[in-house]
């Protein structure tokens, strides 16, 4: 007979199961080291569900068994990153290394630096913040400045504790690689073939795919796995060195690789790379390299970051997985900037788990440097472990029926003619700038999500659009009329109005989505975002000259002169003036008249202001006649602290910037 607990005994055995099962999870995910076996964890979990199935009162959000918790999503809410998560710079050979290496010397002014090197996990970038020690939020990287929230799916995740150990600091985000065994990644794919349902070609699309699953109960049964790397934000704790941090992570339940390591000098480094890269295939999981990184954090924030990259790090990526395959064909491509690109189309052959049919040739002087002829077998590798590209030509096996590919004479979509823009150049491009190839993919560039966010005008809008010759440029999708848009398939007054006004909503959406919708080359979201703060009209950037231009911290000698030949080109310029006489923003802020206090002034935000939105502070700042920032140099005249901030505070303080809170900031513009 089996005795009935009373409520206070089934909530202390409630609690104890808790403990027990987060133990092993810990020895399991973060020791590597269990000390029970499968069935009889699943024993435990089982007898939590029946006392917690009895007694509902005591049933808890962090409970082992609340993982799978929630209805399905039909979306993924937005999430802007407090600290943009930055991709690396990467090394493909031990000098690029070498020369990283010496950079951080001669910018840490020769002071002795050591290194931590770790396995770069071949997963998905995923953020997870602990508040009070619970797990309150898990955000993907996405574009780097704003990921889609997973809460629920991470959840179901065995590796990712739903509350930390010890004693966790009052908030602390994370980063870490979502990622899968190589031998469970198999396991799962014979049982899903046995049963008819999705496979996937390799373990970091198996994570990707799991990751974004609507319903958590889906991604509950892939077997994913989670390794910390990193951290955005953290309150309450304090840490001197990257080492320090992932010890930390360990002694919270969070896990972190076992293969990482500290270095103390380049040779080490390079050691463990090669000792790393040897081992690769006896790993458990897929690893595309090794990251490098400076060990203490406060040489981490005098090194700095650039607009994508940390100067304080480096990936070293091995040697890519390669395959041989016979090239069918060889194509040009037209960029949205009208750059030609051959493409090589291949008798489809596994290459690193993925199924390749197409490679890059880059250019044209890339395809003639390695003799690249239609009917060559080929040696092809996935650069970086992502883009396809042919490395090498197998001369061996040549019949003498292959075929020569020369750089063709005309655009191949529009017939227009191909040339350099300046002889020194390797791209060619459609001269051509009503082409319908470059027309069709700046128009949706131009509409896209991160520039003007046009709802509705997708590819077979745009396509048709173009075909019907109703859009010529950009500036035209502001004089679409309703009769024009009913010619459209599938379009009836509704869905046409919808998109009237989309387009007319998307006329204020401000200076910085403007310039990144124009397509400008080398101007990316973030670099727009630097030149619409700085200069905060269209007039005063055109006025700009190379040197001004270079001053900017986040602009470099390329985008400098990239951006003033577009803006003075006379097809620029009636563009511009066509979307302004269309009721386009052309400005963020409008030059106050009278006393500009703040001229000469910059400013940078870090944290959350609760009496003003970002832009909102931004456009103050610029009324008076100051300028904003987006990272801390020794020139920031004031950095403007709300909740939560990040680093740029903490580089405030070690460079010894004015810092005032959100009172003091309305204070000074009040006075």
């Amino acid at each position: 007979m089996v005795k009935t607990l009373s409520k206070t005994e089934a909530r202390r055995a409630i609690e104890r199961l808790r403990e027990q099962i987060r133990h092993h999870d810990y020895r399991y995910y973060v020791l590597n080291q269990p000390e029970i076996a499968d069935a009889e964890y699943d024993q435990l979990l089982q007898r939590l569900h029946t006392l917690e199935a009895d007694h509902h009162e005591f049933v808890t959000p962090d409970s082992p068994t609340q993982r799978v918790g929630g209805q399905p999503t039909t979306t993924f809410r937005a999430v802007r990153h407090q600290v943009p998560m930055l991709s690396l710079d990467n090394a493909f050979t031990v000098k690029e290394v070498q020369a990283w290496e010496a950079r951080v010397t001669r910018w840490l002014d020769g002071e002795q630096h050591a290194y931590t090197v770790e396995p770069k996990l071949d997963g998905v970038g995923l953020a997870l913040t602990y508040e009070r020690g619970t797990l309150a939020l898990a955000a993907t990287r996405g574009d780097g400045d704003t990921g889609e929230e997973v809460t629920a799916n991470a959840r179901t995740i065995r590796a990712i504790p739903l509350q930390l150990r010890g004693q966790p600091p009052s908030l602390l985000e994370v980063r870490g690689e979502v990622y899968m065994y190589k031998e469970e990644f198999q396991r799962y794919n014979r049982d899903a073939q046995r049963s008819g349902e999705e496979t996937f070609a390799n373990p970091r699309n198996a994570a990707a795919g799991s990751l974004r699953q609507k319903d958590p109960r889906v991604t509950a049964t892939r077997p994913l796995r989670f390794a910390t790397h990193s951290y955005g934000r953290v309150t309450g704790m304090t840490f001197e060195t990257h080492w320090d941090f992932l010890q930390a992570c360990r002694a919270l339940g969070l896990p972190v690789t076992d293969h990482a390591q500290q270095c103390h000098s380049l040779a080490d480094v390079l050691a463990l790379c090669a000792q790393l890269e040897r081992r690769r295939e006896a790993l458990p999981y897929e690893v595309d390299g090794t990251v490098i990184k400076v060990n203490r954090l406060d040489q981490q924030r005098r090194l700095g970051t650039t607009m994508k990259s940390p100067r304080w790090a480096m990936a070293y990526k091995f040697a890519a997985h390669q395959a041989t395959t016979q090239i069918l064909d060889i194509e040009a491509s037209v960029g949205r900037t009208g750059t030609i690109t051959p493409v090589a189309k291949l008798q489809s052959v596994e290459c690193g788990g993925v199924t390749i049919s197409n490679a890059t040739l880059h250019n044209f002087d890339d395809m003639a440097r390695l003799g690249v002829k239609i009917g060559d077998w080929v040696l092809i590798q996935r650069a970086g472990e992502v883009i396809p590209q042919v490395v090498k030509v197998i001369e061996s096996k040549r019949t003498g029926k292959e075929r020569a590919f020369h750089v063709p004479k005309q655009c191949p979509v529009c017939r227009g003619p191909i040339a350099k823009e300046k002889e020194e150049e390797v791209a060619y491009r459609c001269t051509t700038p009503s082409c319908p190839a470059q027309l069709t993919r700046g128009l949706l560039h131009f509409a896209s999500r991160e520039a003007m966010d046009i709802e509705g005008m997708g590819e077979a809008v745009v396509e048709q659009l173009v075909a019907k010759a109703f859009v010529r440029d950009v500036a035209d999708i502001y004089r679409l009329t309703m009769q024009e848009l009913l010619q459209l398939e599938l379009f009836a007054e509704k869905k046409a109005q919808k998109l009237l006004e989309a387009i007319t909503q998307s006329k204020s959406r401000g200076l910085a989505r403007l310039l990144y919708g124009l397509g400008i080359r080398h101007i990316g979201e973030k670099a727009a975002r630097v030149l619409a703060t700085t200069f905060r009209s269209i007039a005063r950037l055109q006025k700009a000259t190379e040197n001004m231009l270079r001053e900017i911290d986040d602009v470099g000698p390329v985008m400098a002169t990239t951006l003033t030949q577009a803006l003075r080109q006379p097809s620029t310029r009636k563009l511009l003036t066509k979307l302004a006489a269309a009721g386009v923003k052309m400005s963020d802020a409008a030059p106050r008249t009278g006393p500009q206090p703040f001229a000469g002034k910059t400013f940078v935000l870090t944290g959350e202001l609760t009496h003003y939105t970002r832009q909102e502070a931004e456009e103050r700042i610029q009324q008076w006649g100051g300028t904003t920032s987006s990272s801390v140099s020794r020139n920031t005249d004031y950095v403007v602290v709300g909740a939560n901030p990040g680093s740029k505070y903490t580089t405030a303080q070690h460079l010894g910037v004015h810092i005032i809170d959100e009172s003091q900031f309305q204070k000074l513009l009040q006075s």
